[in-house]
């Protein structure tokens, strides 16, 4: 991913943060000699650097994914900024955006105790606190059955790129502007790239 040095994220908790809080991701590979990619939701183990999820199991990207580098991609809030919005309009528009790249090598997961553990963690992640659902009060074997519809992977992680395009090569009192602007709006993602650029420009943990 191209990334000027000021709009690289260096931190890597920030990163994983990020990805835990923008966990649907893009998975892409070589598929039948072309690029491929499923959109799925991962779950990260910071501590052994894994991402763990499943395919179904008529998706045949996972029949030839194994022994080759892959990369996922986590999106996250993203906006339009207009020069109208600044103090001159000798300028052109642009996008604001957050966005990380993963880069590894995937293990089909053939462990049922495994798979099932993956699966529960992500129901766990999703479902609200005082949901009354949980994985592991459904029938054995109607889990057994739904399980083998799908197939369970682990992503051994080599490489995490992270960019926050949050007009910093801007001066502050532009960005300042920007905020503005984008608090104005009602939209969900104009205000989450709002924000981000606050506490960037606060010094603050970035995201």
């Amino acid at each position: 991913m191209y990334i000027p040095k000021h709009f690289k994220i260096e931190d890597e908790e920030t990163i994983y943060d990020f990805i835990e809080k923008n966990s649907f991701a893009t998975l892409i590979s070589q598929h039948n000699g072309e690029p491929y990619a499923t959109h799925l939701p991962l779950i990260l183990d910071k501590e052994k650097k894994q991402l763990y999820g499943h395919f179904a199991r008529p998706n045949g990207q996972w029949k030839d994914i194994e022994n080759q580098k892959i990369l996922v991609i986590f999106q996250g809030p993203h906006c339009y900024i207009s020069p109208s919005w600044y103090e001159s309009n000798q300028a052109v528009p642009t996008w604001n955006y957050v966005a990380i790249h993963v880069y590894g090598e995937m293990e089909i997961v053939e462990d049922s105790q495994e798979l099932f553990g993956s699966l529960a963690e992500m129901v766990t992640k999703y479902e609200k606190p005082d949901s009354s659902y949980q994985l592991k009060d459904v029938d054995t074997n109607f889990i057994e059955g739904m399980s083998k519809g799908i197939v369970g992977f682990k992503i051994m992680i080599d490489r995490i790129e992270g960019k926050a395009k949050l007009s910093q090569n801007h001066s502050e009192d532009r960005q300042a502007l920007v905020i503005q602007q984008l608090e104005n709006t009602s939209d969900p993602q104009n205000q989450q790239i709002a924000d981000l650029m606050k506490k960037n420009l606060e010094k603050r943990t970035l995201l």
